[in-house]
């Protein structure tokens, strides 16, 4: 534990704070800003002497208890909860990373891109946002319930809508780059829902279970060019850009051509053609 930087993490996280971030009153006494440490010790549950005596370097080690508590209070994220573990010299938890949830700021950038084909995913493949060009190129992907809600679940159980999404010549590497992005998953964390999707995989479908045998790692390119069909427009060749969000675990795709090109003129007219 170095006492030093404990206390002076916490002293610079809890004047970061202002009362209304925790819900409390600014009062009219308030001459400074930030929280005092009455404030942070009600919130976290604990006596004023006992949070005072650490931010002076003469309490004694916080429990891990404490430090969750605290970390809770001074309303830490994942890396700053992680940084504080490290500091009162105990291994931070494990992360549990709700991936199916989607924070009020990647919201804001989704509802700031409604005029071009963006989707967000969770790293299991599930799709949590649209927008509305991303519906009518690639149809609605939000809909689904059970298993089916993973993409690599519907293309490997023959899922007609996303098989017809991709020229049949091109169904062998987008099997692998599912198969290897759901191994990514599983890898990190292979008793949870990775875990449950690739077990019913391997039950399901022989493609999937000959190309998991493969072991193969290395097909996860979002960012490279696609061919698409589109039931109107016909083929596009689009780009995946990709932004990561790695508090959630989740990646946001925003589909672009190449500027002048027939595919481009094509992404113009999705709000003409309607899903």
């Amino acid at each position: 534990m170095d006492r030093a930087l404990l206390a002076d993490f916490l002293r610079a996280r809890r004047e970061a704070l202002q009362p209304e971030d925790v819900g409390l009153p600014r009062g009219q006494r308030r001459r400074t800003g930030g929280l005092r440490r009455e404030e942070v010790a009600a919130l976290a549950g604990m006596s004023a002497d006992y949070y005072s005596r650490i931010e002076q370097q003469r309490g004694p080690t916080p429990s891990e208890r404490m430090l969750v508590a605290l970390a809770r209070a001074l309303r830490l994220n994942l890396s700053e909860r992680d940084h504080l573990f490290v500091l009162g010299g105990i291994p931070a938890p494990r992360r549990i990373v709700r991936d199916d949830h989607v924070g009020p700021t990647m919201m804001r950038i989704v509802a700031g891109l409604s005029n071009v084909p963006a989707m967000l995913m969770s790293r299991f493949g599930e799709a949590l946002l649209q927008t509305p060009p991303a519906v009518v190129l690639l149809g609605d992907f939000t809909r689904y319930a059970g298993p089916s809600r993973y993409l690599a679940y519907r293309w490997f159980t023959g899922e007609a809508q996303v098989r017809s999404l991709y020229p049949v010549e091109d169904h062998p590497l987008r099997g692998r780059v599912f198969a290897a992005e759901i191994r990514d998953a599983y890898t990190a964390d292979p008793t949870g829902k990775a875990g449950e999707i690739v077990a019913a995989l391997l039950e399901a479908s022989p493609e999937f279970a000959e190309i998991w045998r493969s072991r193969e790692v290395t097909a996860t390119h979002h960012h490279g060019l696609k061919r698409y069909l589109h039931s109107e427009l016909g083929e596009l060749e689009l780009y995946s850009e990709v932004l990561v969000d790695p508090e959630q675990c989740q990646t946001l795709l925003v589909f672009t051509a190449v500027p002048g090109s027939p595919s481009q003129g094509k992404l113009q007219l999705l709000f003409a053609v309607g899903p």
